[in-house]
């Protein structure tokens, strides 16, 4: 069985697609964190005015972390639904796995969800050390 050739190529074929998705989620990641990153920086005015009237630095990591949990909610939801939809399409290829398999849809979901908010973690956190002089002397 070992040394059967279909068996070799459905595993090779297997190992491509794990990694090519290990490639795609860490795209993905970086994607998310640019973006991220982007917004962030456009609204440090908006940060510091928040800060110079009080908000304290948690106040603020939250604010930015709340709105990348709403995106992130929101695109896996979407995402779910869509790949109900492209599983019906799909299902002569899976092997073993139905499309609407439980288990695969919600262990794919948590690590995207994950890898979103982790992604998030580190504009949120340079938000939190915003100096709010120094963000409303910029223009």
């Amino acid at each position: 069985m070992e040394r059967s050739v279909g068996l070799w190529i459905v595993k090779l074929g297997a190992t491509l697609f794990g990694a090519f998705g290990a490639v795609a989620l860490l795209l993905a990641i970086v994607g998310v964190y640019g973006v991220k990153a982007y917004a962030v920086a456009c609204r440090t005015r908006e940060i510091g005015i928040r800060m110079a009237l009080g908000a304290h630095r948690k106040d603020v990591f939250a604010l930015i972390m709340r709105q990348g949990a709403m995106q992130t909610a929101l695109a896996v939801s979407v995402g779910v639904l869509l790949s109900l939809g492209a599983g019906r399409v799909l299902s002569q290829i899976l092997y073993e796995v139905s499309p609407s398999d439980p288990f695969a849809l919600i262990s794919s979901s948590l690590l995207l969800a994950v890898a979103a908010l982790l992604a998030y973690f580190l504009p949120a956190r340079r938000a939190m050390h915003v100096n709010p002089i120094t963000a409303l002397r910029t223009e």
